[in-house]
């Protein structure tokens, strides 16, 4: 059964900085939606709420998974992806003194993963040839696209059935982001995912995105329905194109 996320009327932040307000959003079964705005305006604080590194003084987080919903607010990092909810955070975060492989081991922790290692482990070679050919290389000695490469497909070993992306662009010249893109599409499809990807290129989140939403100060400005509404809209054309 497939995954579905909501999130209603959340509040956050840090200490006395409030950066989240009344955020509301979902994200069904089997969608990709985009989550897009520029910096500082609470993307990466957002996902860092539903995976329990920040907690949201007010509001609620579900995710239902295999038709059981489960409220995230309370629940622990490492209770959040043990039900299947996987996150890459903006940066990569990987562990650069650790091998290609050793880094990928590391992300099927969970009980549901470990069982699952080795398809996951040659999906994941399938995918990313190029992490099979430098699979003894030190995480920290590849490249920007490499370890891009390489944070997307150790989430991938946790099995999960959401999957959160921030900011897969960041620090990637315009054709490895273009390729990343369309391997988190592939990645999707691959895996039957449910995925939310905080985004500000624009371009190239709505070139998978199946709808989106525009978060503005914290607060969610625009939600649209298919990536053709986004592309319209005069909100995304002053904040992204210019006009």
């Amino acid at each position: 059964m497939a995954s579905s996320l909501t999130v209603a009327n959340v509040d956050a932040g840090y200490a006395a900085v409030r950066v989240l307000e009344d955020v509301s959003l979902r994200v069904d079964a089997g969608e990709t939606v985009a989550l897009l705005g520029t910096n500082g305006n609470g993307k990466s604080t957002l996902m860092k709420c539903i995976m329990g590194i920040v907690r949201p003084s007010a509001g609620s987080i579900t995710a239902t998974i295999d038709g059981t919903a489960h409220e995230l607010i309370g629940l622990s990092t490492e209770a959040i992806v043990d039900l299947g909810i996987a996150f890459v955070p903006e940066g990569r975060r990987l562990f650069p003194k650790q091998s290609v492989l050793e880094n990928l081991q590391l992300g099927a922790y969970r009980p549901k993963a470990r069982a699952e290692l080795q398809r996951n482990l040659d999906f994941c070679f399938e995918t990313f040839p190029r992490l099979k050919e430098r699979k003894g290389q030190l995480a920290g000695s590849m490249s920007g696209g490499e370890q891009q490469m390489l944070a997307l497909a150790r989430a991938l070993m946790s099995a999960p059935r959401i999957l959160l992306i921030d900011e897969p662009s960041v620090g990637l010249a315009p054709l490895l982001v273009s390729r990343t893109i369309d391997k988190i599409k592939e990645l999707k499809e691959g895996f039957d995912l449910t995925v939310l990807m905080a985004e500000q290129n624009f371009t190239q989140a709505i070139r998978i995105a199946d709808r989106g939403y525009v978060i503005v100060h914290g607060r969610i400005a625009f939600e649209g329905e298919s990536a053709e509404a986004l592309n319209n809209n005069d909100l995304i054309r002053e904040f992204y194109l210019g006009a």
